[in-house]
């Protein structure tokens, strides 16, 4: 089942073993049984810390649990993880031993003493890139706290019960068999809706933190770049974010970012993490910004925060970036996660040999539809414009694809489903402004960003598309306050770029304190 690298790679991994551990598999006569009981001999083959049985009586099979001997096993995995989620496995063998996790000690404690009984499902994909984050945070949890367990489920192996469920998207978790959350969730996120104060308790922590010489509100390639740069000219930096990596976490393939060949968006943003972490730099994270108000305590810039915390700061650079642009159609937000997704790679598999439409004819929409032509029976691009607007090499391999059909010049207008999930999508031919419906299962919405500045409105100057103003050094219309990334109007929205607009903004906000009165 595993070839010779992994098995010496994973050897070195079981080598970390403290305690026994034990594979406890439920099998039927399937192919996939074989394949299941053929990876857990492998594993147990590597490390006498580990032993296999095979007397397991779980409902869904093949499936098999992570335990210690003598005790219940509390992490199950329902499919073979492998792909994304052989890091899921790895993890949890290590976790199950006794090798101590990365997580911080006050997080570790706060789990330990959340009380009750959680049994937690997760379905994913294989190919998902979000799944990994939630599975390994809910396996922790797991190994930590007995009233907790957790089964990971993939959803390609039990279709039949993804369909039953009307499960639309991944990951999708449920909590004691009622639906719990769907999409990347971090494991500050699930702890924090489990333990009902704890939302609170980390708002008082936030708010009693001494004011900072730069807080950068964003955890994108911007805001890491800003951060890394101010913290190194010896200041005292704050980021506050609502998930670091921002952006990029959805972002699949990158082969553009300069000396790195190729790798992925949650792998880069693991990596913008890790390197800010190495200097002095207060991450605060979890954290949605909801009002900035500037020069309001003593000359400094106060930011306001959605739990109720508020932080300050001489200097503040807003990397806040952008999110997916929605069609903002009857429809779309109803049937949100239950046939309408915003990212073919992670949830293409659950649609497998259905109907599909992908929105949009850029470089996105094209990607997407080839990805999703290998997967699904057909798909649909639908264009606004008279064109598509794809790279040429994109579209040559699109109309090459025999179950693709493309329309363009069609504005979407409707999205329709059953009050349970999607069965068709709505449109008007702009040409002839004939209306039509096509019948489908998933649509697929890949038509660009809007810049995350909302909040910001009437408080900071901004374009007609919402970007924030800025000038050649990062300085917006407010004295003190800079900005970098896609939520300005810089051109050109790429990671590259986004990190270099962030160290300006840096060096100009060191730059703005060593030359004012605020310093």
């Amino acid at each position: 089942m595993l070839d010779n690298n992994i098995k010496t790679q994973l050897r070195t991994y079981l080598e970390k073993l403290q305690q026994p551990i034990e594979l406890i598999a439920s099998l039927d006569g399937s192919g996939k049984a074989q394949e299941m009981l053929a990876l857990l001999q492998d594993i147990a083959a590597l490390s006498t810390k580990v032993s296999v049985r095979h007397d397991g009586d779980a409902p869904r099979k093949p499936s098999f649990a992570v335990g210690r001997p003598g005790e219940a096993a509390r992490i199950s995995f329902a499919g073979i993880p492998m792909g994304h989620e052989f890091t899921s496995l790895i993890l949890a063998l290590l976790h199950t031993g006794g090798h101590p996790p990365k997580a911080e000690a006050s997080v570790i404690e706060e789990i330990r003493a959340i009380p009750g009984r959680f049994h937690f499902e997760t379905f994913i994909s294989l190919s998902c890139h979000n799944c990994p984050d939630v599975v390994q945070a809910l396996n922790l949890m797991a190994v930590l706290n007995p009233g907790i367990s957790h089964q990971m489920i993939d959803g390609a192996l039990y279709q039949d019960e993804v369909t039953a469920r009307q499960i639309m998207g991944v990951p999708t978790v449920l909590l004691n068999g009622q639906p719990f959350g769907q999409g990347r969730m971090t494991l500050e996120e699930i702890v924090g809706q489990i333990d009902t104060g704890a939302l609170q308790r980390e708002a008082d922590k936030v708010s009693a933190r001494a004011p900072f010489d730069v807080l950068i509100v964003g955890g994108g390639p911007a805001g890491a770049a800003a951060a890394i740069y101010a913290a190194r000219k010896g200041i005292r930096t704050g980021v506050v974010s609502e998930r670091f990596g921002g952006q990029v976490l959805d972002t699949l393939a990158i082969e553009n970012f300069i000396s790195v060949k190729e790798t992925d968006g949650p792998k880069l943003a693991a990596a913008l993490e890790q390197h800010v972490r190495e200097y002095d730099v207060d991450i605060i994270n979890l954290q949605r910004a909801e009002a900035l108000l500037p020069g309001t305590v003593g000359g400094l810039i106060e930011l306001r925060l959605a739990s109720g915390a508020s932080v300050k700061s001489k200097t503040v650079i807003l990397a806040t970036g952008a999110r997916w642009r929605e069609m903002n159609v009857p429809g779309e937000k109803e049937y949100r996660g239950h046939g309408v997704a915003y990212c073919p790679h992670c949830d293409g598999p659950l649609f497998k040999g259905k109907r599909v439409a992908v929105i949009g004819g850029g470089n996105s929409g094209v990607e997407a539809a080839i990805d999703l032509a290998g997967v699904v029976a057909h798909v649909t691009l639908l264009e606004f414009e008279s064109s598509l607007r794809a790279d040429a090499i994109l579209q040559k391999k699109l109309f090459s694809l025999a179950n693709v059909t493309v329309i363009t010049q069609a504005l979407s207008t409707e999205v329709s489903g059953d009050g349970k999930k999607v069965n068709g999508l709505v449109y008007t031919d702009r040409k002839s402004g004939q209306v039509h419906r096509i019948d489908l299962e998933g649509i697929f919405v890949q038509i660009g960003l809007l810049p995350n500045s909302d909040w910001l409105r009437g408080t900071i100057a901004l374009s007609a598309r919402g970007e924030i103003e800025i000038d050649a050094r990062g300085e917006t219309s407010l004295p003190g306050v800079f900005a970098a990334g896609d939520v300005t109007t810089v051109p050109y929205k790429q990671i590259v770029i986004a990190m270099g607009e962030g160290s300006k903004a840096a060096l100009s906000a060191f730059d703005y304190l060593i030359r004012s009165s605020v310093a």
